[in-house]
């Protein structure tokens, strides 16, 4: 078992593209991941998984079919399984993603946002 500590601010700096989550841990299951959003993601959801999001730089918007929320550095949210949303990010967003292993990140929908194989940082 190899034990890191993970440092955020070099993991986010390492990350150049956007929509991309990055795993920077795992636990039980779970993946950590880190990524960089700017703009609007796909409405979709997930069927199985629960899912984490935790802001730690700039603001969120989870789009959902009643509501916006809005989620602010050092916020997090969670999206049961089956409710349907869409995160949007007006300027950059830095986010840690908390989720089973087996989530795929645009859920139900298949597109140019869909990252089967997450890289490890």
């Amino acid at each position: 078992m190899k034990i890191k500590k993970v440092n955020l601010q070099k993991a986010f700096a390492s990350i150049g593209d956007y929509w991309n989550p990055k795993i920077i841990g795992e636990l039980n299951g779970q993946q950590v991941k880190a990524a960089r959003l700017k703009g609007a993601f796909v409405w979709h959801h997930h069927d199985q998984e629960d899912e984490m999001f935790w802001v730690i730089k700039g603001r969120l918007k989870m789009m959902l079919a009643d509501k916006t929320i809005e989620v602010l550095p050092g916020e997090f949210l969670i999206i049961p399984k089956g409710v349907n949303h869409k995160p949007v990010a007006d300027e950059e967003v830095e986010i840690l993603l908390f989720e089973p292993a087996s989530t795929l990140n645009t859920g139900n929908v298949e597109n140019k946002f869909t990252r089967r194989n997450p890289e490890n940082l």
